[in-house]
């Protein structure tokens, strides 16, 4: 089996841990796996599944020899360095939103859109965490009856904004528990047993950046410019897991035995839907593994002909970032 040369932008992240372990999870046929980051974690050892690896300062010249730079960097860094990448002979798998929206940069779900690899013109990007979970939730649906418009609410787990959120939920629970005042520094308010319908920062139409990825991104994704979709995002005191409530009207006939059947046998998605036992997608059950549960599947009531209403859930660093990453690899050593 051919090997390949595989470099990590943003190693020590959340993100990045985690397209490491994946990696060696999935036995990907790495010659080199080199881990870069910043200049304060050069040096530092990381011991996973029997390999240690040496992390590099990255730069303009860390690329040199690679086939294949996974992103789990920030947009000024992406933008900054993954050109060099390119330069050297690299394909680039971005999970930063840098590129998304880049006409010449394809963004791909592997379950959705997977001929979209083909197209590629050195860098391919990762779409957002919330849209990624949402599309393979419904992408049986859409395969069968067409997505026309959406109406979704997510529910995001604290590690979407990285190790510091994890962070900032366990100090905070800590200080309340010892009276002590909470510290705020990575969200807006207190998200210690707290909601905020906040995430990313507001625009003039009233939404939220996060808010409007589901629309541009699906529309990328899906190749249809007029799908519409209204989001409201909201910050959860959930360590892992994104939770997402969806209704979705289609342009062909689709019925609730019907769906049911489809996401039964859909790729990337596993139906957990039985409400007489109280079974449906939770975030302690989907976290620390790849597929995005769906389940309260059932009509809509508000009068929209040939709609749905379901609640999924998926593990939003592995799903939703790294494990997709991975899986464009893959699909790129396929061809």
């Amino acid at each position: 089996m051919k090997q390949y040369n595989v470099a990590i932008l943003g190693a020590t992240g959340a993100v990045g841990m985690q397209m490491l372990e994946v990696l060696l999870e999935q036995n990907f046929p790495f010659k080199e796996l080199r881990l870069l980051a910043s200049k304060r974690s050069a040096g530092k050892k990381i011991n996973m599944q029997g390999h240690t690896f040496t992390v590099e300062e990255a730069n303009e010249n860390s690329f040199e020899g690679m086939d294949i730079v996974l992103g789990a960097a920030e947009n000024n860094i992406a933008e900054r360095l993954l050109p060099y990448a390119v330069q050297a002979g690299a394909v680039v798998i971005d999970n930063s939103s840098a590129y998304r929206l880049d006409p010449q940069v394809p963004l791909i779900i592997p379950e959705v859109n997977p001929e979209a690899v083909h197209t590629h013109h050195g860098i391919i990007a990762n779409p957002n965490c919330a849209t990624i979970i949402a599309l393979v939730a419904l992408q049986p649906l859409h395969a069968y009856a067409k997505i026309k418009r959406m109406v979704v609410s997510t529910y995001q787990a604290v590690s979407g904004a990285g190790v510091n959120g994890l962070k900032e939920l366990d100090d905070q629970i800590d200080a309340l528990k010892q009276k002590r005042d909470v510290t705020i520094s990575t969200f807006q308010h207190q998200i210690a047993f707290n909601l905020i319908p906040q995430i990313g920062g507001f625009q003039e139409n009233g939404y939220s950046s996060e808010e409007m990825k589901m629309q541009n991104e699906g529309r990328k994704i899906l190749g249809d410019p007029d799908l519409t979709v209204n989001c409201t995002c909201v910050r959860v005191p959930v360590y892992r897991s994104h939770s997402e409530s969806i209704m979705v009207e289609f342009e062909n006939e689709i019925d609730v035995a019907k769906a049911k059947e489809l996401i039964a046998k859909g790729k990337g998605v596993k139906l957990v839907d039985d409400i007489d036992n109280a079974l449906y997608p939770m975030p302690i059950d989907t976290s620390d593994q790849d597929l995005v549960y769906v389940g309260r599947i059932r009509k809509d009531l508000s009068g929209h002909k040939n709609a749905l209403s379901l609640w999924c859930c998926g593990d939003q660093v592995r799903k939703g970032a790294a494990s997709n990453a991975v899986q464009i690899a893959q699909l790129l050593i396929q061809e």
